[in-house]
């Protein structure tokens, strides 16, 4: 039976669509590029663009922030009713994750694992507090206290893409439109960037669909940001060290023992065919498939 002109309409609007988006993401990429190649080349940066991220400098861009708040236990305890299972609204890689409500009627995400209290830990959360952009999840505070590790962020109501795209067994929530996804996917991209341009470049590591959060308007915030820092100490921005490999990882980062923005591009990639699908990229492939998901996708002629 021959395609209805709706659907021929339908398809071609899509495959447009996802040009587009691939367009904006090569355009991001090499624009980061061509502007650390700059850097490297006059041994100068760009003040408008680029933020010392060793330095905590900002880009001018950036609504100017006081840094990172230090709480206490005692102001997060009441802010969750006590960690509360009611306030519990997820799990990561750092621990719960609880919903709570401070004291000036802000709405934060509290993480909390079990820790003793590192000098290196505060700095590097005040470092990565520093990070100030409309696409990236903001850092507000932390506290180290009763061997507790915590850190405070911005809520995002909607919570994470995945749960928007796939049943995670909690339910289905609002369906993604097609042009909702497409934004998503631009504002993720943005994120990301962002993240690539700082000086050096922050390199995500575990960049993923649960990773990318949904606030009231919809809009992407890339999560967890400069977690494996947090998670193991200072390490050398390269280092493979840190995650196990998923389906999200660059396999040739692993087999070089190297992670860099590539391996994120490629993350953003396998990010992209699941919000473009609905479905779990790891349901993607066949269980009896033994090539890399990138192969396995270029083969099926996805």
């Amino acid at each position: 039976m021959s395609l209805s002109i709706a659907a021929i309409a339908g398809i071609a609007a899509g495959g447009a669509a996802l040009l587009i988006v691939v367009a904006v993401v090569i355009a991001l990429w090499c624009r980061a590029r061509a502007r650390r190649n700059r850097t490297s080349e006059t041994g100068s940066s760009d003040p408008s663009t680029l933020v010392e991220w060793g330095k905590g400098g900002r880009s001018s861009s950036a609504p100017e922030r006081q840094g990172a708040r230090q709480f206490s236990l005692e102001e997060l305890a009441q802010a969750t009713n006590n960690f509360s299972e009611a306030n519990l609204v997820g799990a990561g890689s750092f621990g719960l994750v609880y919903k709570g409500l401070l004291f000036d009627g802000s709405v934060v995400a509290i993480k909390r694992r079990t820790g003793a209290p590192r000098l290196e830990f505060s700095d590097e959360v005040r470092r990565l507090s520093e990070i100030c952009h409309r696409n990236i999840v903001t850092l507000i505070g932390y506290c180290q206290e009763g061997g507790l590790q915590m850190l405070v962020f911005e809520y995002s109501p909607n919570g994470n893409v995945c749960s928007h795209l796939y049943d995670s067994g909690k339910g289905s929530m609002t369906r993604l439109e097609f042009k909702q996804r497409l934004a998503i996917a631009i504002g993720a991209a943005k994120g990301l960037n962002h993240l690539h341009s700082l000086m050096p470049p922050l390199i995500h590591k575990n960049f993923k669909t649960s990773n990318v959060l949904v606030d009231e308007n919809f809009i992407a915030k890339v999560a967890d940001a400069g977690l494996f820092r947090l998670l193991r100490g200072h390490e050398d921005v390269g280092s493979s060290h840190g995650f196990s490999s998923s389906v999200y990882q660059d396999p040739e980062a692993h087999s070089v023992a190297q992670f860099s923005e590539s391996s994120d591009v490629y993350s953003f990639g396998v990010f992209l065919l699941e919000l473009i699908t609905g479905r779990e990229a790891a349901s993607l492939q066949p269980p009896e498939s033994r090539e890399s998901l990138a192969h396995w996708v270029i083969s099926f002629g996805m």
